[in-house]
C-alpha cells in the first residue's frame, strides 16, 4: 500500500497536467522505456490510489457489459442485493433473453455517486464529532 501511494504521488502531476509520461521499467533481467499517453495515467494514478486505500481495482471497458455476477463483485455486495437496486432503477441495465446486462460505465458512474455520498455521511460525522469535542482533532 505504500508503493502504491508513492507511485500515484509521483504520477499526480501528469494527471494535474494532462500529459503522457515516459516510464522506465527495470526489474533483475530487463530495463525497458514505455510510453504512456495521458488517458493511461489517468486510468494508473487512480489504480494506485485505491490500491494504497486498500481497495480493489477492477478495469473494464466502458461498452462492456457485465452480468449481474460481476457487477455484484464491482460493487462488493451480494447479486440479490444487486438485482433489487436495478429493479428500483438505481442503476441501469438491459435484458438479453432472461439475463440482466449492466453497462460498465453505468456501473462505475453508481459506484462514484454512492462513494461522494459515502465520504460526505463520513465528513459530517467527523464534523459532528469534532464540534462535541469527542477526541477527534
Amino acid at each position: 500500500m505504500q508503493a502504491a501511494k508513492r507511485a500515484a504521488g509521483v504520477l499526480e502531476r501528469y494527471v494535474a497536467a494532462q500529459q503522457g509520461a515516459r516510464l522506465r521499467l527495470v526489474d533483475d533481467e530487463n530495463d525497458e522505456m514505455l510510453e504512456l499517453p495521458a488517458s493511461a495515467i489517468v486510468v494508473l494514478y487512480q489504480a494506485l490510489l485505491a490500491t494504497a486505500a486498500g481497495r480493489r481495482v477492477t478495469l473494464a471497458q466502458e461498452t462492456h457489459e457485465l452480468s449481474t455476477h460481476q457487477a455484484a463483485e464491482v460493487l462488493n455486495v451480494s447479486r440479490p442485493f444487486l438485482i433489487k437496486l436495478l429493479e428500483q432503477g438505481a442503476i441501469p441495465y438491459r435484458r438479453v433473453g432472461r439475463h440482466r446486462r449492466i453497462r460498465a460505465d453505468d456501473l462505475a458512474a453508481y459506484k462514484a455517486s454512492i462513494d461522494r455520498e459515502r465520504e460526505a455521511v463520513l465528513a459530517a460525522l467527523v464534523r459532528d464529532a469534532q464540534e462535541q469535542g469527542d477526541g477527534y482533532p
